[in-house]
């Protein structure tokens, strides 16, 4: 009898965190596609759409964790910092080529229909290549400054300041300091502002949404580390408390009088909200190194898990049967019943997928293995 997931992997939390970001991005797009004007007007979609701001934060801030795990196993090989950023630099240069040939497929399923200037959406996949490309930098200008002991303590230092400085940096380069001098498809990557005149905030561009990379960046450091091995599970206790605390302070932050910017939009740019996030990320790990290893994770069999072993491959493929083409209800007319059975049907099918993928033998059958799967499981 095989042993349950989570007794398998002792990483096992990450996969179950992203399969949960997985099935969050499931009922915010179909919910966001399928329901009728008037069901849009619901509670229940508002508060649908308010768990729709967790998806891109959550594979962000896992890749953060996944780059932390794969630097430092290569740091252990005694590679050079400069073979070390060339690898993890080309491997998020690997997935921002999948983003754009995703951009293409898109507008070639759409033929007809779809702009042009689709083809340089700034989507989550993008998004994930850049800060993979960007972190993969920070870490060598880190690694050549500091080679001894303390090296650890400067990397999450810096990936810390980096997330915070990026977040600090998102309301003036969306308002006051908008670099629109320069072409859009470039200032789009800062701001989302895309060929409208104005940041769209269903984009996902450097700011912020890179900051959630860097502070899963600090957090993989950290579990790698001899503190965090010595303390063993009461580490994710000590994050999940972090987390709350965190929550509470940026609470405590928003509600002052005074603020530092000119132009203060709290649910799009704040530095504000961007801590709470935070906080509820740690929060999550937390609940799901628990889940994992105490609870129901340690059963034979977990969709979530499932899920986020081909959490790339169900994204790709889901958006098709949810906005493209082939969506397999019509759109916006649907009532919140009919979108559940639809939103029912597109879990089942993802994981049917999943199912196959993780069955298929060979690297070949892997799709980016590396951002999908964290190296060194046990």
């Amino acid at each position: 009898m095989k042993p349950p997931p989570a007794a398998r992997n002792r990483l096992a939390y990450i996969d179950w965190m992203r399969g949960l970001a997985c099935l969050l991005m499931f009922q915010t797009h179909c919910y966001d596609s399928w329901l009728s004007p008037q069901a849009r007007q619901s509670r229940f979609f508002m508060y649908s759409q308010l768990g729709g701001t967790f998806p891109a934060p959550l594979f962000l801030f896992l890749a953060g964790i996944s780059f932390a795990l794969v630097t430092e196993k290569l740091r252990q090989r005694n590679l050079p910092p400069g073979e070390i950023a060339r690898s993890t630099i080309l491997r998020g240069a690997e997935i921002f080529g999948f983003a754009l040939l995703f951009r293409l497929q898109e507008f070639l399923v759409a033929w007809g229909w779809a702009p042009k200037s689709d083809l340089l959406r700034v989507d989550i996949l993008n998004t994930i290549g850049i800060s993979m490309m960007l972190m993969g930098v920070v870490c060598w200008l880190a690694l050549a400054v500091r080679r001894d002991p303390g090296r650890r303590t400067v990397l999450v230092l810096t990936a810390g300041g980096t997330a915070l400085l990026i977040s600090l940096l998102t309301p003036p380069l969306w308002t006051t300091w908008r670099p629109d001098w320069l072409p859009w498809p470039i200032e789009s990557y800062v701001n989302g502002v895309h060929n409208l005149g104005i940041p769209q905030s269903h984009l996902f561009p450097i700011f912020p949404w890179t900051a959630f990379a860097f502070a899963g960046l600090a957090v993989g450091f950290i579990l790698q580390s001899s503190w965090a091995r010595a303390q063993g599970a009461r580490t994710f206790f000590f994050f999940g408390l972090a987390g709350s605390v965190l929550v509470e302070f940026a609470r405590w932050l928003d509600a002052q009088p005074r603020q530092l910017y000119s132009v203060y939009d709290y649910w799009r740019t704040s530095p504000s909200f961007f801590l709470i996030r935070v906080g509820m990320l740690l929060v999550i790990l937390s609940a799901s190194y628990a889940w994992c290893h105490w609870g129901a994770g340690q059963w034979g069999f977990s969709p979530l898990m499932l899920l986020g072993q081909a959490s790339l491959l169900v994204y790709w493929v889901h958006i098709e049967f949810v906005y493209g083409r082939v969506s397999i209800l019509p759109k916006h007319v649907m009532t919140i019943g009919g979108a559940s059975v639809g939103l029912l049907i597109i879990f089942l099918a993802m994981l049917g997928l999943a199912y196959v993928r993780t069955k298929m033998k060979g690297r070949g059958a892997e799709v980016l293995p590396w951002l999908n799967r964290v190296p060194a499981r046990t």
